[in-house]
């Protein structure tokens, strides 16, 4: 069992841009009556109590989704309502993972699909989504899960990937996993998360989309500091497949804003941009 737990990193900056390019497809698909598919490679515990534990001791959540809590962000509503959820008064306390912010957004026709593979961690996540019919969680690899359930019987749905990249050849494990899935699945949306700590790996990731022969292919990246050689993560990014023509514009508004108002001494960048067009 790997070592990498979340509950370290909740509500990081990380986790904003991940969540925020998750409401925004989120919200995009409930737009239609018909129903669709969530599938979640890496679903992690669910919920994560920022004033204790394991995020009380590195404080993340501080850098990121404390810097917009109390913040004026109405192009954030869905997203800040989504947290908003799970705590009962206006201070922050608990920050939802992927898992639980996309439950605020399934209805009755729609379904969810969720694997983790880590089993204190997936105990957390089965008692936290415990008792909705719609939800179905495993404990098993992500990869291998994800590739039994598609194409979902709904034939339209969003696919979250987003292991922790402990180790490197789990770069490639996300490419082939994409690859294989978009062969079966080619007209679902894929969100595919990274960090940033070796960014020679990042570039493979996306010289890999690249070629593969997908089409309609973004990029939005999100960094604290420029690219280093040190140890840690200065960056994290979404590359989305297939997503909502809304997206695009929306993130362009809001990447500048997050960059300013979660960035410290001027170090902070983005990107957002087109890897492959439609």
């Amino acid at each position: 069992m790997l070592s990498y737990r979340h509950s370290f990193h909740a509500g990081n900056f990380a986790d904003v841009l991940k969540h925020v390019v998750l409401v925004e497809i989120l919200e995009y698909l409930t737009r239609k009556e018909k129903a669709f598919e969530y599938i979640d490679s890496h679903a992690g515990a669910g919920l994560f109590d920022l004033t204790h534990g394991h995020a009380e001791k590195l404080e993340e959540y501080r850098e990121g989704i404390g810097k917009l809590w109390d913040g004026d962000w109405p192009d954030l509503a869905g997203y800040l309502d989504a947290i908003r959820a799970y705590n009962r008064s206006e201070k922050l306390i608990y920050y939802p993972g992927s898992p639980l912010i996309a439950m605020q957004y399934l209805r009755s026709q729609d379904r969810a699909w969720l694997f983790e593979l880590h089993p204190a961690d997936f105990k957390r996540l089965e008692k936290h989504v415990q008792g909705n019919r719609r939800t179905r969680v495993a404990c098993e690899d992500g990869h291998r899960g994800v590739l039994a359930v598609v194409p979902p019987a709904a034939r339209r749905g969003l696919v979250l990937i987003d292991p922790s990249y402990e180790i490197k050849s789990e770069y490639e494990q996300v490419l082939n996993t994409v690859r294989k899935a978009y062969a079966r699945f080619s007209t679902g949306t894929y969100a595919i998360w990274y960090p940033v700590v070796n960014r020679e790996r990042v570039k493979q990731l996306e010289a890999g989309l690249v070629s593969s022969g997908i089409r309609d292919i973004q990029r939005f990246e999100l960094g604290l500091a420029p690219d280093s050689d040190d140890r840690g993560m200065t960056a994290s990014g979404m590359i989305v497949i297939n997503p909502p023509w809304t997206l695009f514009g929306k993130m362009s508004l809001l990447l500048p804003r997050l960059e300013e108002a979660l960035g410290t001494d001027g170090r902070a960048c983005y990107q957002c941009d087109r890897l492959v067009p439609e």
